[in-house]
């Protein structure tokens, strides 16, 4: 696969979040008080774009930004509040406020709601402050990993590209029919359906699945 059509793959889905709204070696500690969520929207992706149709796509979104830091954005998202509550449960709104840089893959509120009944509940609880902190530092990754980027590593890997997360634990990223999925430890697929609404410290790609260590 052409370097090209990976990148239209992730710019794809870029264009279309960037009609609709305006992660670096910090470690992860949880903090005290809270709030993340960003802006979920769905990608139409077509296969035979053109490098010079990516170029455009690129050219009009990736200056794209919200305003403020990622967690500003998180808050900023309707489709983001069960992130936002898992955010300020875990203790970790000041640490993402940070310097960063960070990448967060933001799982939407219909994410969440893929989860077995009773799970968000159970993760949300004071006891498991931990597990909790564990699956959302998963889905965070140091530096800037925007979707040129993600799109040149992919590429260099021959078709996928291991991410490290700051949990430890790593994502193995892939392009799949005009699509880039991430799959989890547990092996969880997870889609990318908007990229690149950047923050003063990072960059956020909302994926519509939660990413299990």
């Amino acid at each position: 696969m052409k370097l090209h059509v990976l990148t239209a793959a992730l710019l794809g889905a870029l264009a279309l979040s960037a009609c609709q709204n305006d992660t670096a070696d910090t470690a992860m500690t949880p903090d005290a008080d809270d709030t993340a969520a960003m802006a979920d929207t769905a990608p139409v992706v077509d296969d035979a774009t053109t490098s010079a149709d990516a170029t455009g796509a690129m050219d009009a979104t990736a200056g794209a930004s919200a305003s403020g830091d990622i967690v500003d954005a998180a808050i900023a998202s309707p489709d983001h509040t069960t992130l936002v509550a898992a955010v300020q449960a875990a203790g970790l709104v000041d640490t993402l406020k940070g310097a960063g840089p960070f990448t967060v893959f933001a799982p939407s509120n219909a994410a969440f709601e893929k989860l077995p009944a009773g799970t968000v509940d159970g993760l949300l609880a004071p006891a498991a402050k931990s597990d909790l902190t564990s699956v959302l530092t998963y889905h965070v990754v140091s530096g800037n990993v925007d979707a040129a980027t993600l799109t040149q590593q992919i590429e260099a890997g021959g078709g996928n590209a291991t991410l490290t997360t700051v949990q430890g634990g790593t994502l193995t990223a892939r392009a799949d029919g005009g699509t880039v999925t991430l799959t989890d430890a547990k092996g969880g697929v997870s889609t990318v359906t908007a990229a690149d609404l950047r923050g003063s410290n990072g960059v956020i790609h909302v994926v519509d699945s939660v990413l299990m260590p």
